[in-house]
């Protein structure tokens, strides 16, 4: 592998890795505690409509998925914090609606035959310098939010009446933990994909919840966790050309069994 860093694409790839792994450490302990690994995978596969409308009108894809995902974020927010009881529907419906304006924008662009199965699964070592940058943004962005509202974000996570009694925002902080889950969501799709993204976003946080409570040091270890699953995969998928985003889960997976079995005997 020491020879392979002398690639840039091996180059971005690490770094790439690394940056979505800290994103994903911190928006995953979220989505995890606030119980909302369901309405991520709503905005995951909603975003897919970002990807065609950007490629239709010419636009970097990453920014348009972003777009997508924060409006889809939004209008979740806003619905399911009225009609809790009817979440499982309106996600359903959005996750329909983002795939299926997706697969008619991509269909009405003329002369279009870039493979779009790397944005369904990953294509890690596709990174471009310019995704790097995006990707820093995205993470600068994350962690200062994060960093700035923690109490609040803390508060409503565990307990949303006591906050609301505390006097927060709860709708507020619903929204922005929803948005900061679509960006982080947008990070992860160059690295695992739509469709896996979830489980990098989960699989981590599973783990670091085995051995830490608090918040905070939920997030580091899930980030240290997500770093570990990505570097590995992406040594698995150079050495064994698969594809690197199920390299990468199926090391988060079999590392979870190898932690629940240790925890067993």
């Amino acid at each position: 592998m020491l020879e392979a860093l002398q690639y840039d694409f091996i180059q971005n790839a690490l770094l790439a890795g690394i940056l979505v792994s800290l994103a994903v450490g911190i928006i995953g302990s979220l989505v995890v505690v606030n119980k909302i690994t369901f309405l991520a995978g709503g905005m995951a596969h909603s975003s897919y409509g970002g990807i065609g409308l950007a490629i239709f009108l010419g636009l970097p894809i990453l920014f348009g998925a972003t777009v997508f995902a924060v409006i889809t974020a939004i209008i979740i927010a806003t619905i399911t914090l009225k009609n809790k009881g009817r979440i499982d529907s309106i996600i359903g419906i959005m996750w329909a609606f983002g795939m299926a304006i997706g697969i008619i924008f991509v269909d009405m662009t003329p002369g279009y035959n870039v493979d779009l199965m790397s944005y369904l699964f990953g294509s890690i070592i596709a990174v471009s310098h310019e995704d790097i940058i995006y990707l820093a943004i995205l993470d600068v962005f994350i962690i200062g939010l994060v960093l700035f509202f923690y109490k609040q974000i803390l508060a409503v996570s565990y307990d949303s009446e006591f906050a609301s009694l505390r006097g927060i925002n709860i709708k507020f902080f619903y929204t922005l933990i929803l948005i900061l889950a679509a960006l982080c969501v947008v990070a992860a799709i160059k690295v695992v994909g739509l469709i896996l993204v979830i489980a990098l976003l989960t699989i981590p946080t599973y783990l670091a919840e085995m051995f830490v409570k608090k918040l905070s040091s939920m997030m580091i270890l899930s980030s240290i966790l997500a770093t570990f699953f990505t570097l590995i995969g992406l040594m698995i998928s150079y050495f064994y050309d698969i594809s690197s985003g199920a390299s990468i889960i199926i090391v988060g997976v079999f590392t979870l069994l190898f932690v629940k079995l240790l925890g067993k005997k």
